[in-house]
């Protein structure tokens, strides 16, 4: 009776230890006795115990890894500090997963002596300034160039990134140096150009206001002028040889209304001066 439940733990033991499991972001390769046997997808899966069967798993999400900062001599014989990250996966196909594992010994590592051997030959072709104005173009070449290399290790290259390009501290300086100015000229350029937009603008303000103003006067002009033609018309037509009189009435009347002082003689009455400084006595008035 007892030797049942030893078998049964027995093979609950082997199961336990055969039993492997491959996750979706994995792919597996079986080795019987150091030899490929099968490729092993996403599941559960059944290894020999007892190191006859070895599964060996890989990772086919996207990595990256770093170049890490070194120096590099440019064309203009200065040395720039230089890093760059590097987006790779293995590809999921069972020929590609085979060469990431029997066709290079630790990519990774492959990949990062790469990277520095082909900055170093890029930018060593390449001046400071043109180094880090044209990093789109070092992406690119190297891009290619891991791309090249790594088409038979089951690698994909998936995009590279330069990081940084740091110039010596003196080189850095000077650098900064004619940014601020730079900056500083265009900023004079703007303040000057906005300082003659608002001359400019003052100065029609100016000719607007006194074109408005001669207007006016020419407006003021020609009603005046209008006003005397009325006048001198209404003169003609109603004081007829009376002219003199006319314009002595004028007189008084602006003489009352800028409230003018008028002195009276003692012997005179209000009534008689008016009617003197209009040229008409009361005893005129008496005799009509």
């Amino acid at each position: 009776m007892y030797w049942i439940y030893i078998v049964v733990a027995a093979v609950a033991f082997l199961l336990l230890i055969s039993l492997r499991t491959v996750r979706p972001t994995e792919r597996g390769l079986v080795e019987r006795f150091g030899k490929y046997a099968r490729f092993a997808q996403p599941g559960l899966h059944f290894i020999l115990p007892f190191g006859i069967e070895r599964l060996v798993k890989v990772n086919i999400t996207e990595m990256m890894v770093s170049s890490e900062k070194r120096e590099i001599i440019t064309a203009d014989s200065l040395n720039a500090s230089v890093d760059s990250n590097v987006y790779f996966k293995v590809k999921t196909e069972e020929e590609n997963v085979k060469k990431s594992v029997y066709g290079v010994f630790n990519y990774r590592e492959q990949i990062v002596a790469l990277a520095k051997t082909t900055l170093r030959n890029i930018i060593g072709t390449m001046t400071l300034k043109e180094a880090n104005s044209d990093r789109n173009k070092i992406n690119k070449e190297l891009y290619e160039q891991l791309a090249k290399e790594t088409a038979n290790w089951g690698i994909e290259i998936v995009r590279t990134e330069l990081k940084e390009i740091e110039p010596p501290a003196a080189v850095q300086e000077v650098m900064n140096s004619v940014v601020v100015a730079s900056n500083q000229k265009v900023a004079a350029q703007d303040f000057a150009t906005a300082t003659e937009t608002k001359a400019d603008g003052e100065r029609r303000a100016a000719i607007k206001v006194a074109e408005g103003a001669r207007q006016a006067n020419i407006l003021r002009a020609e009603g005046e002028a209008q006003a005397i033609k009325l006048v001198n018309e209404a003169a003609n037509k109603y004081f007829v040889g009376n002219a003199q009189l006319l314009r002595k009435l004028e007189a008084v009347e602006k003489s009352l209304t800028n409230n003018s002082k008028v002195v009276l003689p003692a012997s005179q009455s209000l009534v008689n001066v008016i009617g003197d400084l209009a040229c008409v006595t009361t005893s005129k008035k008496k005799e009509e």
